[in-house]
């Protein structure tokens, strides 16, 4: 019984695969999410300062003024322009620049003789990252100059001393190629095994199965292996040939454990695109449930903004959902070198909440098939 069971397991599988190779708008998919998806997001979609747009309001012209100027450099700053005390207003409305530094008239003469004075800063704060550091890399430019230009070499009473661990030149090209990699490991798992069952309901398929001496739970495990066998493997490629090849980054931990953390977590994801596709009854309602869940996957998982930053009922809420635990094994996998014996409360929360979506899925799809027979 269990040998047959395997064959039929087995020969569904192959049939999920044939299928999805005469599906040329889910290849495509596939081909694009794992490859230029993942260079698109390393390459552009910056979280650092780069080429913001500045500009200074010298009131005071003097040697000081310009040498703090001249000390916003590229490619974290554009070269400075310099507009007047009136124009700030309307420049900063229309976004055209997103720091104004103001410089008062008589700034360098009331430093020299001890008077305190006050630099302005002017932030267009809708950009909240940019913003942020921005603001900071500026203060921190003009403080070193004011050091410079009076000569200060005093020794402060506490030196700090920042040593940078896992990536020491502070690139994130290969760090946010990682994520948008585990990111889209989420989404195609969701989608694939979703759109194959939704494909077999609307091309009338699942009726041919329903008939032949098959059993829920083998058609549902035959979609399982078949799709997680396809984004594991794209998963990998892309990992050596896109992250290691063309974005150079650098990975220092264990490439085989991350894929062996990926297939567990595939369990999971594959069963709960299979949960939604039983409560869809057409590929746009499937597509629409699908996007709301991986939203809030992508965004509250902790790949873009830590988890602790976040509420700590939250904080509670997301540890029920696989892609957190996920994530974390990932960046301390690739990053941080992490063996299992560091990820395994994340690996065996992963196996229990999958064990939990596959039941639910099983329950759900079992149902569907009662009411298709019916």
């Amino acid at each position: 019984m269990l040998k047959r069971s395997l064959a039929n397991i087995f020969q569904l599988g192959i049939k999920e695969l044939y299928s999805l190779r005469y599906d040329p708008v889910m290849l495509f998919l596939i081909v694009y999410m794992f490859s230029f998806s993942v260079m698109e997001e390393a390459q552009n979609a910056t979280t650092g300062v780069v080429n913001a747009a500045v500009a200074i309001v010298d009131e005071d012209r003097s040697q000081l003024s310009r040498r703090i100027g001249d000390a916003l450099l590229q490619p974290q700053f554009q070269p400075p322009v310099a507009i007047t005390v009136e124009e700030i207003d309307a420049n900063m409305e229309v976004a055209r620049y997103a720091f104004v530094i103001d410089i008062p008239p008589g700034f360098q003469a009331d430093l020299m003789s001890g008077r305190p004075t006050v630099i302005q800063l002017n932030v267009d704060a809708t950009a909240m990252g940019l913003a942020g550091t921005g603001a900071a890399y500026i203060q921190q430019i003009i403080s070193q100059e004011l050091r410079l230009f009076l000569n200060d070499e005093q020794v402060p009473a506490v030196n700090i001393v920042t040593r940078a661990k896992f990536n020491p030149n502070l690139e994130a090209t290969g760090f946010q190629g990682a994520m948008a990699l585990t990111n889209n490991i989420t989404m195609m798992a969701i989608l694939l095994t979703g759109a194959a069952l939704i494909r077999e309901r609307e091309h009338g398929t699942i009726e041919h199965l329903l008939v032949m001496p098959l059993r829920p739970i083998e058609i549902m495990l035959a979609k399982v292996w078949a799709n997680g066998l396809v984004v594991v493997l794209a998963a990998t490629l892309s990992l050596y040939f896109v992250i290691k090849g063309a974005l150079g980054a650098s990975i220092i931990g264990s490439i085989p454990l991350y894929i062996f953390v990926t297939i567990i977590y595939l369990f999971s994801v594959t069963s709960l695109g299979i949960y939604l596709a039983t409560l869809a009854r057409s590929m746009p309602q499937f597509g629409l449930l699908a996007m709301i869940v991986f939203v809030m996957m992508l965004l509250l998982s902790g790949a873009h903004t830590p988890l602790e930053s976040m509420p700590v009922t939250l904080q509670m809420i997301m540890q029920l959902v696989p892609s957190t635990h996920f994530v974390s094994m990932a960046q301390a996998v690739l990053f941080r070198g992490a063996g299992v014996d560091v990820i395994w409360p994340n690996l065996l929360a992963t196996a229990v909440i999958g064990a939990v979506f596959f039941f639910a899925a099983l329950m759900r799809f079992r149902k569907t098939v009662t009411l298709t027979q019916i």
